[in-house]
């Protein structure tokens, strides 16, 4: 939006104002704006959710530790989605189908999110949202998007599978394109709502993923960048550097309030939303292979509860104390920052490790 602006004022005002059309200088902008909105808007939303007693509910069966977050606020996700595409519609091209794209996750996930918030906490109903119909439509839209993008590519290299590490191993997916889509977006909006148990555990992670996808988004988009680097050029993803961006600083501006001891939780409007946008990020700049890397914490919340059920029903065991796994170390008598920090440090290993296929390859 503020792209015509900057254009307006450079042409009949001073050509200084060009800078504003940057997408370097944009990002920053998106960055800062996002992270500014978190932050001063944070105090009313929490006094807001506090008023209305939209409090967290502990599990009796979970750690003791946790049972003094009763009655924080949740449904905080809403700050960190108003302050995102607030951010994005002011600095984002809005002529770009990718940005719309990934707007329209992040609003339908956070609207099957705040359902499933409402029902728990103001109905008071402690089942929710039916498990069957939160992955429901969650499966529904990501399918339509699945098929849109598939529908609407133009240069086979958007449908194309990049293989980390190897640089002509391309393997074109054709329709099952939309399978990888489909389990991508719905897959990674799930873990990430599974990792959001502990105060900053999940929205560290999540800035680090979307701070790197920013870069991945930048250099795909840029002729010279994707060439030197080989891996396909596609001109439409720089734009999501943008979008990136808004993530990092809504992130940043939530994690002011959801340090620990949390004032606040994001609850499953936030959680659900924010796991949805990077596993559509992952499929617009085509790394779904590296977010697996770069999201290994997520993953492996996810894979904890899979084996857990699993095993429970299989052999009657169970594998963990508790899942998801930082339960399971919070049982054994980590204190709960101790599990944050060093699920974060292995966070930043492997965002690293994920940005270097951009080199090693």
């Amino acid at each position: 939006m503020l792209i015509l602006l900057a254009q307006w004022l450079e042409q009949f005002v001073d050509p200084g104002f060009n800078v504003f059309s940057y997408l370097t200088m944009r990002a920053i902008m998106s960055t800062l704006t996002a992270l500014l909105i978190a932050i001063l808007m944070g105090p009313r939303v929490i006094r807001y959710l506090q008023t209305m007693q939209i409090g967290q509910t502990v599990r009796d069966d979970g750690p003791k530790s946790h049972l003094s977050k009763s009655g924080t606020p949740t449904m905080g996700g809403v700050l960190i989605l108003a302050a995102i595409l607030i951010s994005t519609l002011l600095w984002a091209d809005l002529s770009n189908k990718y940005v719309w794209v990934t707007i329209g996750i992040i609003v339908s996930y956070g609207i099957i999110g705040f359902v499933d918030d409402y029902r728990k906490v103001i109905r008071k109903d402690s089942k929710g949202l039916i498990a069957r119909w939160k992955f429901f439509w969650q499966s529904t839209v990501a399918i339509v998007v699945a098929f849109y993008l598939y529908a609407t590519s133009q240069d086979p290299n958007e449908t194309a599978m990049i293989i980390p590490f190897f640089k002509e191993v391309m393997p074109q997916l054709g329709l099952f394109f939309v399978v990888v889509v489909y389990f991508v977006v719905v897959g990674t909006s799930n873990a990430v709502n599974l990792t959001d148990g502990l105060d900053g555990l999940a929205i560290v992670p999540t800035i680090l993923v979307a701070g790197a996808f920013a870069i991945f988004a930048y250099v795909t988009g840029n002729v010279n960048f994707s060439a030197y680097l080989n891996i396909p050029h596609l001109p439409l993803t720089s734009e999501l550097a943008v979008v990136c961006t808004a993530i990092v600083g809504a992130g940043l501006g939530f994690l002011w309030f959801n340090t620990y001891p949390a004032q606040v939780f994001m609850g499953d409007v936030g959680s659900l939303s924010l796991g949805g946008a990077l596993g559509i990020l992952a499929v617009l700049v085509r790394q779904e292979l590296v977010l697996v890397i770069m999201g290994g914490v997520f993953v492996m919340e996810a894979l904890s509860v899979i084996l857990q059920v699993g095993s429970f029903k299989l052999r009657g065991q169970r594998i963990f104390r508790m899942a998801p796994i930082h339960h399971h170390y919070e049982l054994k008598g980590w204190p709960e920052p101790r599990v944050i920090v060093r699920f974060w440090i292995i966070s930043i290993i492997l965002v690293l490790i994920g940005l270097a296929t951009l080199k090693l390859r």
